[in-house]
């Protein structure tokens, strides 16, 4: 867990730019929410939350970039985006496999990632105080 310590700034960079690729959806609503599940909703509401999803994703991505340079603030973002991250997961389980073979399987497994890191340094720098 040492190099996780020592990579954190790293790690929460590069979480934070793959996260910050969710400004996709805010953008583009239909397509992003076509390539992440193969599916689309219709209407001006529809339109409305996916492109808040699109900014909400996109600021936690932000948040981990800036916590990426300042330590002061890393326990708190690092718990944020990972539980952020984590609900997304479960709410994808949620619908067993249905969405896994689309791009929303790639993210669940790139977030597994992230929020294991995250862990594993959130519980390595709560040791060494």
């Amino acid at each position: 867990m040492n190099w996780i310590s020592s990579s954190i700034k790293w790690i929460m960079l590069v979480s934070g730019a793959l996260t910050c690729t969710m400004a996709y959806a805010a953008l583009a609503p239909q397509e992003a929410l076509r390539s992440t599940f193969g599916e689309t909703l219709e209407g001006p509401v529809a339109d409305i939350v996916v492109r808040n999803w699109g900014v909400l994703i996109t600021l936690i991505g932000a948040m981990l970039i800036y916590g990426a340079f300042n330590a002061a603030v890393r326990p708190l973002v690092l718990v944020v985006a990972g539980l952020s991250k984590l609900a997304f997961i479960g709410l994808i389980l949620a619908h067993g496999s249905r969405y896994l073979g689309q791009q929303a399987g790639i993210a669940i497994a790139v977030d597994v990632v992230m929020v294991a890191l995250f862990a594993c340094y959130l519980v390595s720098a709560r040791a060494q105080r």
